[in-house]
């Protein structure tokens, strides 16, 4: 036996070693990254558990069980949560797409919005509540959450997405998603394991709610999350597939009507719309416990250990099954079962009041969160394909607009949120009752069994519905793994040639590129292999079946390669075919018109678009391209009206590599003051230090002027690129054209690199 362990240790041991700070081939992550990915998660896992329990929702338990405030007030604050949520969202939003920071895209908002969050959520927990008015205690609730509504955002957001930008490798987001979720989830494991206990040492009793338990042990649990997260901001490195000369500069407005064109969001997104009250029960466990007595604390400790770590054990499956299902198989089978799990809970709340109904009860929100866990494994690495799958339709990497577009959500979620506390009111949680049965909080009717199991079977039968909603949404989805692996393929096929184009072209990318053109040539010429599991399945000879099993994956993989080809040539060779011909001709027409000339070029109507054939996914994939182009006309129409009625003047670009500099620059010195300054302090030296903060000062106003001026930069850029997008697409396509025909030349430039 321990030979067996050791045989199976060794090698991953050594790989640790071997990978540790250089990925293996075809990944994009070493150990490293993976490891401080994993354990800064805990940290940011602590933050996250602490202040979802203060943001404003109609399941908050602080806000309702603690303070005592009623269902419908918290609503109506809540509400105004989310409207405050809107330029918050949308400012997030552009900071996220518009930055420049050599650090990342996402990477420098973990710690520097983690930051205000733990300042917020402990000065959330010490505001004497008990000892304010109902109108004070909205007001000061209300304040606090808007504060979180962009820093938490912010910070939750961009650790989510971080991952989207680590690796384009769609099995390696979900395999590092595995490892991150098994040791991420330690933290909310471990605090609800040990906080029953340490409640009940603090209060004396089995009530979670008391002021106590939040004001002593949540600013330990934020200040230990803040410091557990840095790994992340250490140890990371993004990773965008991208030509190097790219400059990304977008304005809501437009990103707003790209991300309009990304189906697979707006399914996913409805997914979410549809089931927003599939989690409704959530809180009947903790309600049987502390309204029903129907445990001890330890007893619930240990219930709470079990039914959390229902979600650890699909992390370390789920990868294979995404290779042998797909993600879309996956969350149309785990949402249909978790219907039947909830539906199971019905008969469980409605039994008499005995020492063994929590621990039914525990069994099947163990099951549910069991199979469930599957489908929110997949999240994030559904979220990174859709923005792959937005950056191949569109030609921008618009991550944070999908927060903003998401705004239609929060306002849906907000609507359908009134939904939760219309029901509890109806159901007994109400002054009138509490009253009636001599309580002052509403929740404390939930002590009245009567009253218990008729509100936790409303509860259940609408997390029902929202799970069979639910599941309606993903039979649309068909952004499959093999699809993925396609786009990212020609995204770093288009990076190569535009970075060719722009004579930026590094060995890493060429060689990556030119290696994808070449197998997809060789593939091309395959036929596809007929796939028989039964067969193998049916080899009784173990070591036959065993060979059997390799070739079979060998077999799929050789098909996923020969499907890849078809994207990779269809890309190549997309001028070659009479489509691509004629997008040539009137790309021409309108480049040889000139930038103020183009708008009297015929075009399609709409109407006329929309009358062509959509029997193939090619004539689909037109069609959705010519709908797009003449909208885009319409738009520089009005745009070029307001803007230019004397004609189009070219923006000059090229003050973005000015200003870039200066920013650079002031950063840099920046970075150099403040080390001085902190350096004097902590040698207590104090000469020349008053120097030094007036020159830190005049170097912050300096940023500030420069970032104003590259925000007025960006402005007339996108008011520019709106107006002659039609132009600007034709010469992009044009110079796209240009560089694919020098294909041979990429060629001997690599045959050369690969020789020496």
């Amino acid at each position: 036996m321990a030979n067996i362990v050791t045989d199976k240790v060794s090698p991953l041991v050594k790989n640790v070693k071997k990978y540790w700070k250089e990925p293996p081939k075809g990944r994009y992550m070493p150990f490293k990254e993976i490891v401080s990915l994993a354990f800064g998660g805990i940290g940011i896992k602590f933050i996250v558990y602490c202040v979802n329990n203060m943001l404003l929702a109609t399941t908050n338990k602080f806000i309702a069980n603690t303070i005592g405030m009623e269902q419908h007030t918290i609503y109506i604050i809540y509400v105004l949560s989310i409207i405050s949520s809107y330029p918050l969202t949308i400012l997030r939003a552009n900071i996220i797409d518009n930055t420049r920071n050599m650090k990342g895209k996402y990477r420098p908002y973990i710690l520097t919005m983690a930051i205000p969050t733990v300042i917020l959520g402990l000065g959330f927990v010490w505001m004497p509540y008990e000892n304010m008015n109902t109108v004070t205690q909205c007001v000061v609730i209300l304040a606090f959450n808007i504060g979180f509504q962009f820093f938490y955002n912010f910070m939750n957001d961009s650790y989510e997405s971080l991952l989207n930008v680590l690796s384009p490798n769609t099995y390696e987001r979900s395999d590092v998603s595995a490892v991150k979720a098994i040791v991420e989830n330690l933290a909310p494991s471990i605090v609800s394991i040990a906080l029953p206990m340490v409640a009940n040492l603090i209060t004396g009793d089995n009530n979670l709610y008391q002021f106590a338990v939040y004001r002593y042990i949540y600013p330990v649990l934020l200040v230990l999350g803040l410091v557990v997260s840095l790994p992340i901001y250490l140890n990371t490195r993004e990773k965008i597939v991208q030509a190097k000369t790219h400059v990304i500069q977008i304005k809501f407005s437009d990103a707003l009507r790209a991300v309009a064109r990304n189906k697979y969001f707006w399914i996913i997104s409805l997914a979410g719309w549809l089931g927003f009250l599939e989690s409704s029960f959530s809180n009947i466990i903790e309600w049987m416990y502390v309204y029903q007595n129907a445990c001890s604390a330890a007893q619930y400790s240990l219930i709470i250990a079990i039914s959390s770590n229902a979600s650890f054990w699909p992390n370390l499956f789920t990868p294979l099954l995404i290779r042998r299902y797909g993600k879309r198989n996956i969350l149309i089978f785990t949402n249909m079962l978790s219907i039947v799990f909830i539906a199971v809970m019905l008969p469980v709340v409605r039994m008499q009041s005995s020492s063994y109904m929590i621990w039914i009860m525990m069994l099947c929100i163990f099951l549910n969160s069991f199979i469930t866990a599957m489908g929110s494994f997949l999240n994030p690495s559904i979220q990174a394909d859709i923005r792959d799958y937005q950056q191949y339709i569109t030609g921008e990497r618009i991550d944070g607009m999908f927060a903003a577009v998401g705004l239609i959500g929060s306002t849906i979620t907000m609507l359908t949120n009134s939904v939760l506390p219309y029901i509890y009111e109806k159901s007994g949680l109400n002054s009138e009752t509490a009253a009636s049965l001599g309580y002052s909080n509403p929740y404390d009717v939930l002590y009245n069994h009567e009253y218990f199991v008729s509100t936790c079977t409303v509860i259940l039968i609408a997390s029902a519905i929202g799970a069979a909603l639910n599941v309606i949404p993903y039979f649309f989805y068909d952004l499959t793994e093999v699809k993925q692996r396609s786009m990212v393929s020609v995204l770093k096929i288009r990076a190569m040639f535009e970075d060719y184009g722009n004579g930026q072209l590094n060995d890493d990318s060429l060689a990556e590129a030119v290696e994808i053109i070449e197998t997809s040539k060789k593939n091309a010429d395959l036929d596809m292999i007929k796939i028989d599991r039964k067969a193998v399945k049916k080899i009784k000879d173990k070591t036959a079946r065993k060979q059997a099993k390799k070739q079979l994956k060998a077999d799929i993989e050789t098909n996923n390669n020969i499907m890849i080809s078809k994207y990779v040539l269809a890309e190549i060779n997309k001028f070659n075919t009479p489509e691509g011909q004629v997008q040539v001709e009137n790309a021409q027409k309108m480049v040889n018109a000139g930038l103020n000339g183009f708008m009297n070029e015929d075009t399609l109507t709409i109407a006329q678009v929309k009358a062509m054939p959509k029997d193939t996914a090619e004539q689909k994939e037109q069609r959705s391209e010519a709908i797009s182009n003449v909208r885009n006309f319409k738009t520089a129409k009005k745009t070029i009206a307001k803007y230019f009625p004397n004609g189009i003047k070219e923006f000059d670009a090229s003050v973005f590599d000015m200003l870039f500099k200066l920013e650079d620059e002031n950063e840099a010195d920046l970075r150099r003051i403040s080390l001085e300054i902190k350096t004097k302090k902590e040698n207590n030296n104090k000469s020349n230090l008053d120097e030094l903060k007036k020159e830190f000062k005049l170097l912050k106003q300096r940023k500030k002027k420069v970032t104003d001026e590259i925000k007025k930069a960006t402005d007339e850029n996108s008011v520019y690129h709106r107006a002659a997008k039609p132009y600007l697409d034709a010469v992009k396509l044009l110079a796209y054209k240009e560089n694919l025909a020098h294909y041979d030349e990429i060629l001997e430039k690599y045959s050369s690199a690969k020789e020496s």
